[in-house]
């Protein structure tokens, strides 16, 4: 009987602990952290919700929508979603696993004969499962999207171009590519576009009537502009452009409508009025598959977690003894995160409109303290020390890059003579024209254009004409006769055809 009233204490006890209610005094402070951690950061605007148990907990919009603006940020305003979209497309991949449509472990050939990689063996053991997991041995291929702008199909066609950066299955390299595949392979399946597709099956269920599957489809002017730090002052940039397929990142939604999402996911898929997958389904996707390197992310410097793993769609490792589930999201002048502890039933996302703020880091940290853990580790404080000296660290190799430049070195031919049309068959097409004394380089059509001075010998450098680029190299190779053969562009080799 002791031993009955014991386990009944007990039982009761903790039932209390996990439906304890947040204090309206735990909110305003979470709150005052949220706004101090957004100007400390020198983010425009962001948006966050937090759900506990199944209930939204917390949401609010900071900042505003457009810098030198007046418009408010709220929890209607539509964000990117980018990467964390990966998430959903594996759900939706889960469905047609639930429907018997297609496996896991299927070749990639079965659906998508035309992917093609450069190592036939790799080509004919592709599985689905590699297509979310990152670990091809393929290393980026974003160049596809940032330097050229080709159909999906034309893409997944020049794979087979591709030098492998590491053995299949033996590594972890970030790969975006295979995700617009995992898009294509659903819309063959299913008959309509991945778009139509994530509309019907994961936004209209769960309510999410403010979540656009791209930029594209949004109607209403209550969406945030994306910003970047150019030379010490935060501007405005252009948006970059809508994805073909879009299963990779091209989600826009906002804290109101993701909220739905992270409770859904949170819940083992579960939504008013149903399921999006079977339960073995959903304990699948978040069962970890492969490992990440502790580089992949500078916060694990900080965090120091004893395992890093990689499930379907969602990065892993342990944090104060429990397990964390979480994604990040970035396009130019756009940030994503969102995080789980499924433990302690908390989920947390963070918008923001300002190039790699790594203040989502801080605040998912937080709140996973603020609301579950305790602690009062000053999450924003340790990361922007981090991130800061990871900057001057940057600026270091700038400098130290620039002490090799050779002075006083000229081309080795008239600038007219590098002038002319480039190809390559993976990388597309390169202009060269000369623009007073310096070479203009126009990469396939305008999807890159800089105008670089002489750096040295036959390397010319500079600003790309899209300033948060970055800065561009062009370095031209001569051959036995003295004629210029072909131009290396960022890492780009083409072959000089006229």
């Amino acid at each position: 009987m002791r031993n009955l009233f014991l386990l009944f204490f007990v039982s009761t006890a903790f039932t209390a602990l996990a439906q304890k209610q947040i204090s309206p005094k735990q909110i305003q402070e979470f709150d005052a952290y949220v706004e101090a951690a957004r100007k400390q950061w020198d983010v425009p605007g962001l948006s966050i919700a937090v759900v506990k148990d199944n209930q939204v907990i917390f949401k609010k919009g900071y900042g505003v929508r457009e810098f030198g603006k007046p418009e408010r940020v709220d929890t209607q305003t539509l964000f990117a979603c980018a990467s964390t979209t990966k998430a959903m497309t594996v759900a939706l991949m889960g469905m047609l696993v639930d429907e018997g449509k297609l496996a896991w472990n299927d070749p990639v050939s079965k659906y998508l004969p035309e992917l093609q990689l450069y190592d036939p063996y790799v080509t004919r053991a592709l599985t689905i499962r590699d297509l979310l997991i990152h670990d091809t041995g393929v290393g980026s291929t974003d160049f596809m999207t940032g330097a050229m702008s080709i159909p999906v199909n034309e893409m997944f066609r020049r794979m087979v171009m591709v030098k492998p950066s590491y053995p299949f299955r033996a590594g972890f390299v970030y790969q975006n590519t295979f995700y617009s595949a995992a898009g294509r392979i659903i819309e063959r399946i299913v008959g309509k576009t991945w778009a139509e597709t994530i509309k019907e099956r994961i936004f209209t269920p769960l309510g999410m009537t403010r979540t656009a599957p791209k930029r594209g489809y949004i109607t209403d002017a209550n969406l945030t502009k994306p910003h970047y730090n150019i030379n010490d002052t935060i501007k405005v940039i252009e948006y970059g452009a809508d994805s073909e397929v879009g299963s990779a990142g091209a989600v826009w939604s906002s804290a109101d409508d993701i909220s739905k999402w992270i409770i859904c996911m949170l819940d083992s898929s579960k939504y008013n009025g149903g399921r999006l997958l079977k339960p073995e389904t959903w304990t699948e996707i978040f069962t970890p598959q492969t490992f990440f390197p502790e580089d992949e992310y500078p916060t694990m410097h900080l965090l120091k977690p004893n395992w890093r793993t990689y499930g379907l769609g969602w990065y892993q490792h342990d944090y104060r003894g429990k397990k964390v589930n979480f994604h990040t999201g970035s396009l130019a002048g756009l940030t994503a995160i969102t995080g789980q502890l499924p433990e302690a039933k908390l989920g947390v996302y963070i918008f923001g409109n300002y190039d790699h703020a790594e203040v989502r880091h801080a605040l998912m940290y937080k709140a996973f303290d603020w609301f579950a853990l305790g602690g009062n580790r000053d999450w924003s404080v340790e990361f922007k020390t981090l991130y800061s000296k990871l900057r001057e660290d940057g600026k270091k190799a700038q400098r130290s890059f620039d002490s090799k430049r050779v002075l006083n070195t000229s081309p080795s031919v008239p600038l007219v003579q590098y002038a002319g049309t480039y190809t390559s068959p993976l990388y597309g097409k390169a202009e060269v024209s000369v623009a007073g004394n310096q070479l203009s380089i126009n990469v396939n059509d305008n999807s890159l254009n800089a105008v670089l001075p002489h750096w040295h010998y036959d390397t010319f450098y500079g600003p790309y004409q899209k300033a948060w680029y970055g800065k561009a190299m062009a370095r031209f190779n001569l051959n036995t006769l003295g004629k210029v053969d072909n131009l290396v562009f960022d890492g780009m080799d083409f072959r000089k055809i006229n």
